[in-house]
């Protein structure tokens, strides 16, 4: 059985005493679940690390330079990020494609050289309404991919970790039934058996799509579902840790 994993990405918010209460409150009730990580804004990586150290749960970054080092004012290198103890760094989140104009090279680009420090990358993929209704979620979904599978071996993808996020899905009221997810989970884990279907079995795929403590059980029976990227919710303790003992398979 695949891991079960449980990324919590706090986005744009925080600060020192609502981290520290926040952190509290998941290591309290960590105990017997699946596998967990936090994804904290920079600044915030130093807490992580001391509160976080020692304990099962993982802690990662919400994004990375594609450049080793240099001239890049306001961006943040990998080796950085390992200075601090990072397991994880997201990449290509939708808001990051959106904001800041990523492309899906650049978003390649940011998983290799996270990949190539030891870190895992995790590689958002998803597709907005209008493409959506266009019919044409497994064609971008795939490109999305694709521009990965590139640069990556089948030792190096076995390792990575890619995270479904259909944007049409995230606080527009609209939600995506657990056999939608499925499907385009099926379709990602296909597209990387077509590279090793060794690295594809073990590939941990997980559903960013508004997952909460309400609708996580039934999105985690999927098959193709391993676990979730959580945004809101992530940001209580309470709902974070209750998302997490839905998964099937934990550790009782």
């Amino acid at each position: 059985m695949r891991r079960k994993l449980i990324v919590g990405n706090w986005k744009m918010n925080g600060s020192l005493g609502a981290n520290a209460a926040l952190l509290a409150g998941i290591k309290a009730g960590a105990a017997g679940v699946c596998e967990l990580a936090v994804c904290a804004p920079a600044p915030y990586l130093a807490q992580c690390q001391a509160e976080l150290a020692g304990s099962a749960i993982g802690w990662g970054a919400q994004d990375v330079s594609a450049h080793e080092a240099g001239a890049y004012t306001g961006e943040v290198a990998v080796s950085m990020l390992g200075d601090f103890g990072c397991r994880y760094v997201i990449v290509g989140h939708s808001e990051r494609r959106a904001y800041h104009g990523e492309t899906d090279q650049v978003v390649a680009q940011k998983a290799a050289r996270a990949a190539q420090a030891g870190l895992v990358p995790i590689v958002c993929v998803g597709e907005t309404l209008g493409q959506r209704e266009a019919g044409q979620t497994a064609a971008v979904v795939g490109r999305q991919l694709a521009a990965v599978l590139e640069l990556f071996d089948a030792a190096a993808l076995a390792r990575i970790v890619i995270a479904y996020e259909p944007v049409w899905a995230i606080g527009t009221g609209k939600t995506a039934t657990p056999e939608m997810a499925q499907e385009v989970h099926a379709a990602l884990r296909a597209q990387l058996a077509q590279k090793d279907g060794a690295a594809a079995a073990q590939v941990c795929i997980l559903y960013g799509g508004s997952m909460k403590p309400d609708n996580a059980a039934q999105l985690l029976a999927m098959a193709d579902i391993d676990g979730g990227l959580i945004g809101g919710a992530a940001l209580k303790a309470a709902d974070f840790l209750a998302i997490a003992q839905a998964a099937p398979g934990r550790n009782d």
